[in-house]
């Protein structure tokens, strides 16, 4: 699968808004957003007029950029969301949260969803007691997210987690910090999600 390999926080500058892509740098007076507050490039200061259209698109790329997907996968969960009944946007984003690797990523043992991912990928993970190393995997309620029993992990899991403290768990997730453990207690509501995505546009783009 495609990655993106360019600088991290030029995606940021290029959207508007930040992503935390870098996940503590992005906290401090370091984030190339906070320092630069305009898009990268020679033109990058000079201001241009969306279209309707344009405005869609920059927002489902950043809803991209933001959980590390490209765009096959991303047309797949929102074909899953408009088959179920219910709010098409809302439930495009509950399925985003659900993702394994944004689960670990939210309960703070992970510095960013890039790291999370890679912490899914080297078989760190169990859920209900059984090894998943797929990223994507989408967790349910009542799922408990364990790690692997091993000195080294922890002591990762714990630096990770002191370079997150600025980070606010979702309430719907119940985290032990002392036992390593991620309880799902429900799925996601719309309050729980990251505020500043606007998923209507995405819907509009897609229904065109």
């Amino acid at each position: 699968m495609g990655r993106y390999l360019e600088a991290k926080c030029r995606i940021c500058r290029r959207i508007g808004s930040k992503l935390f892509l870098k996940g503590p740098r992005c906290y401090t007076d370091k984030c190339a957003l906070s320092r630069r507050p305009y898009a990268p490039g020679q033109h990058g200061r000079m201001r241009s007029k969306l279209s309707n259209y344009g405005l869609q698109l920059r927002e489902k790329q950043k809803v991209k950029r933001m959980y590390g997907i490209l765009e096959r996968q991303f047309r797949r969960y929102f074909e899953i969301a408009q088959r179920k009944k219910g709010v098409t946007g809302t439930l495009l984003l509950q399925l985003l949260e659900r993702r394994l690797d944004n689960v670990v990523y939210q309960s703070g043992f992970a510095t960013s969803r890039n790291s999370a991912r890679q912490i899914v990928r080297h078989n760190w993970v169990y859920v209900n007691g059984k090894r998943v190393n797929i990223p994507s995997y989408i967790v349910r309620e009542g799922d408990e997210i364990t790690f692997k029993n091993s000195e080294r992990v922890k002591k990762n899991l714990k630096d990770f987690k002191e370079m997150s403290k600025k980070h606010q768990v979702p309430l719907w997730l119940l985290v032990d910090d002392e036992k390593f453990t991620i309880k799902v207690v429900r799925l996601p509501e719309r309050e729980d999600m990251p505020a500043d995505i606007k998923e209507q546009m995405i819907v509009e783009l897609y229904s065109k």
